[in-house]
C-alpha cells in the first residue's frame, strides 16, 4: 500500500510540475513567414546568436526558420535571408557597425533591412513599444555574422 501510494505522489508531482511548466513563461508561438534565402548558413549564424531580451521585451518562440520575435504583443520582429539590396532610394543608417536601410511608411512601426550584408536580414520594430536604435543596437552582435560587403558611407 505504501508503494502505492509513493508512485501516485510521484505522477502527481509531475503532473503539477508539467502543469506549471505549461502556466509560466511560455507564451504563444508567433506565426511568421520564412524569408526566400532563410536556408543559408548565414542566417543560421544570426539566428543561434539571437538576444534573450530586446529592451524590456522577452524574446518568443516563433514558427519559421531563420526568424526572432520579442515582447508580447511582439514589438520586434527579425526574418534573415531577404535578397540583398542594391540600390535603393530609403534612407541608410549606421547602428553598432551595421548599415540599415530604413523604411518609415508604415510609421511608427518601421522596418530596417541590413544594407551591404548578404543575404539580408530585416527588423521590423513597434516604436510605440522599444526603440529603433535600441532594436538595432541589441540584435547588431548576432547580425555582424553576416559580414560586410559595402556600407552606407
Amino acid at each position: 500500500m505504501k508503494i502505492l501510494k509513493s508512485a501516485a505522489k510521484k505522477r502527481f508531482v509531475l503532473a503539477a510540475v508539467m502543469l506549471a511548466a505549461s502556466l509560466t513563461g511560455c507564451s504563444a508561438t508567433v506565426n511568421l513567414e520564412s524569408a526566400p534565402l532563410a536556408n543559408e548558413p548565414a542566417c543560421a549564424e544570426i539566428t543561434v546568436r539571437l538576444p534573450d531580451q530586446i529592451g524590456d521585451q522577452a524574446k518568443r518562440v516563433t514558427n519559421a526558420q531563420a526568424t526572432g520575435a520579442w515582447g508580447e504583443p511582439a514589438s520586434v520582429i527579425l526574418r534573415c535571408g531577404l535578397e540583398p539590396a542594391a540600390i535603393s532610394s530609403l534612407t541608410c543608417v549606421t547602428a553598432s557597425d551595421v548599415d540599415w536601410l530604413v523604411d518609415d511608411s508604415k510609421a511608427p512601426s518601421y522596418r530596417f533591412i541590413t544594407f551591404g550584408r548578404s543575404p539580408a536580414t530585416e527588423v521590423i520594430v513597434d516604436s510605440k513599444l522599444v526603440a529603433g536604435v535600441t532594436a538595432l543596437d541589441t540584435l547588431a552582435e548576432a547580425v555582424q555574422n553576416i559580414p560586410a560587403t559595402k556600407s552606407c558611407k
